[in-house]
């Protein structure tokens, strides 16, 4: 028991010390339009909307505000800054007296040049509702809790710091999102699940069925007639410089990417069910441990099919409401290239989430099957027969750990 726990918290300091590197570590890609800015928190202390004009909805126009700055080199400040509203609901905002904002400021030396109120100032909100979630999860979970949030952690940064900036610079973002899915899934299932063969049985299994997935992606992206630049802000890539950026493959990795967390689930749920049943029942043989995780995983698959679909279709209910309240028949909405992009997803996503736990079922069932032999191999199986006690019985589960599957 030692062992294991030593090795579990080798594996959680090592992705600790990564997540120490990743956060410290200068971002792979410096972008030419990065500018030389302050940004502090400020506190609206007066609003002059007199500029601002009202079309319908919408308002267009200028605020002047009077901002005092709380916090950076300037804390203290009380200066003017500006809001610009385009008449765009989903970007525009409006402040009022006492609301905090987030402000970007222009500098020469001392001399503030010009101040933008960028937006609203929620940071404190997000950290005090991250941090609530953080407290239950590990108050619920304990250790295994603390080492999830670390996992999260190491996802986010592994993202942020190193596939993204990778993108940029050029690499396939189909290569470089399976490359980058494939660490972060080794790195949740043997942190959550600890150093096992559990763990491993659930990182194969969710290592074919995401290959599955990008593969299914790859062959019907073209016979959908789609492009990728129907993603939020893809567009906008390319006029920012980026023209060489291929939007149908960055559209192909965002198809596995959004499905992996899914298949990562029920890949280490049928994993921990196959291991639980191999520790209670050791003498069930290789088929039958594959059959018990074929019938676990078959009723959490279909209900993971519609976990799928109502998160994408979440992402396009505007939209569907749009097209029903202008009348369109249904056979054209299916058409339409922006539906047809999140059938796209939801449908290839699915075939990841059926198929990755017969994948599981088929590796657990050889690995589970194989302990079982190599423990019965080691207590004797002929002498443990003679008394009518099964040889893995005897050393499972109360004499090894973890039903000695976790070696």
């Amino acid at each position: 028991m030692r062992r294991i726990m030593s090795r579990n918290a080798a594996f959680a300091l090592c992705i600790g010390a990564l997540v120490c590197v990743l956060l410290v570590m200068p971002g792979l890609y410096d972008s030419p339009y990065a500018r030389d800015e302050e940004r502090c928190v400020g506190r609206i202390t007066a609003v002059d909307n007199s500029l601002l004009h009202q079309y319908g909805l919408v308002k267009i126009g200028s605020q002047r505000l009077t901002v005092l700055l709380l916090d950076g080199p300037c804390a203290g400040r009380e200066i003017e800054a500006g809001n610009d509203l385009n008449g765009k609901l989903e970007t525009d905002k409006i402040f009022e007296v006492g609301d905090r904002a987030f402000i970007v400021l222009t500098t020469a030396g001392d001399e503030i040049l010009s101040a933008t109120a960028y937006d609203h100032h929620r940071l404190n909100i997000e950290l005090l509702v991250a941090g609530f979630f953080a407290l239950i999860l590990v108050g619920y979970a304990g250790w295994a809790g603390a080492r999830a949030l670390l996992s999260f952690v190491f996802a986010i940064l592994l993202m942020w710091k190193v596939l993204l900036p990778a993108i940029l610079l050029g690499w396939d973002p189909v290569y470089a999102s399976f490359g980058t899915i494939t660490v972060i899934g080794g790195a949740v299932l043997f942190l959550v699940a600890g150093v096992s063969r559990m763990a491993l049985v659930a990182w194969i299994g969710a290592f074919l069925g995401i290959l599955l997935t990008a593969t299914l992606a790859l062959a019907l992206f073209p016979p959908f007639r789609l492009h990728g630049a129907m993603q939020p802000f893809s567009e906008t890539l390319l006029y920012s410089g980026f023209d060489g950026l291929n939007l149908g493959r960055l559209f192909i990795a965002a198809v596995f990417l959004g499905a992996s967390g899914a298949v990562i689930d029920v890949a280490i749920d049928v994993a921990a069910a196959m291991n639980e049943v191999a520790v209670k029942r050791p003498d069930l043989s290789s088929w039958e441990l594959t059959m018990s995780g074929f019938r676990v995983g078959r009723a959490m698959s279909c209900t993971m099919v519609t976990t799928l679909l109502m998160a994408y279709m979440s992402g396009c209910i505007s939209l569907l409401m749009v097209l029903l309240s202008k009348g369109i028949p249904p056979l054209q909405i299916l058409n339409i290239n922006f539906i047809a992009a999140e059938i796209l997803k939801t449908i290839v996503g699915s075939f990841g989430l059926v198929t990755v736990a017969p994948f599981t079922s088929v590796v657990g069932g050889f690995v589970y099957a194989r302990r079982r032999r190599d423990v019965a191999a080691v207590v004797g199986a002929p002498a443990l027969a003679m008394v009518g006690e099964d040889p893995v019985a005897a050393q499972s589960p109360a004499s090894m750990p973890d039903g000695g599957l976790k070696d």
